[in-house]
């Protein structure tokens, strides 16, 4: 295939080209229609094609940037799992209150779930976990954000490390399926109250185990 530069693009209908983009921006505007095209109808079912046409360029500039549809998908996985990560660790370092840690913890979740790209569905609803690359990926997530939970839990109370992450994998799971959940239910309950009511739940379980000193978590 030979070097198609990005001013060989397509206009999308009713709109005029946009020109040549610096690589990073043209790689974030590919990204985007790629996540536009992934949340929509799944791996399998998007093609190239389909995201070239989003993004208005032709498919040899989509190759330019991306050699394939499944270096794409792992190029979004990266993006959405890091994001994730990130937020948690915002939510726990916002505040050293404990109850406020889980409340900001679980607030995360549902803010991401609830978000209107729906990129949530590429790490926890994809349809190619088949695939080695895309499941590792949503292991390492799941670890990762339990990591920085479990850290609080392991820190504050007498649990050996192996408890606390236990505990950790407990909370992050409960927060992303039950948020999962409320948005697949129409979201029938405000946003707020729907974490307030899980992170009542964890918080009611974790309250109980001891802080270093004989304390309780509550404290």
């Amino acid at each position: 295939m030979t070097a198609v530069q990005d001013t060989d693009e397509r206009p999308r209908t009713g709109k005029t080209a946009t020109g040549r983009l610096p690589r990073s921006a043209r790689r974030n505007q590919l990204l985007g229609a790629a996540e536009e095209v992934f949340v929509a109808q799944g791996y399998h079912a998007a093609a190239m094609d389909d995201i070239a046409e989003r993004a208005g360029v032709s498919k040899p500039v989509l190759y330019q940037h991306f050699p394939g549809k499944l270096e794409l998908y792992l190029a979004l996985l990266d993006k959405h799992c890091d994001a994730l990560v990130e937020a948690i660790r915002t939510a726990l370092e916002a505040t050293t209150d404990n109850k406020l840690r889980v409340l900001a913890t679980t607030e995360a979740y549902f803010a991401y779930v609830a978000a209107e790209s729906g990129a949530f569905r590429l790490v926890f609803e994809s349809d190619l976990t088949n695939e080695s690359a895309v499941r590792e990926r949503v292991e390492a997530v799941t670890r990762a954000t339990a990591t920085l939970v479990s850290k609080v839990i392991a820190e504050d109370t007498d649990l050996p490390e192996e408890e606390a992450m236990l505990l950790a994998v407990g909370v992050c799971g409960l927060c992303q399926i039950t948020a999962r959940f409320w948005l697949a239910q129409g979201s029938s309950i405000p946003k707020d109250e729907a974490v307030r009511l899980v992170s009542s739940l964890s918080w009611r379980g974790l309250k109980g185990f001891p802080m270093h000193g004989g304390d309780t978590a509550a404290h």
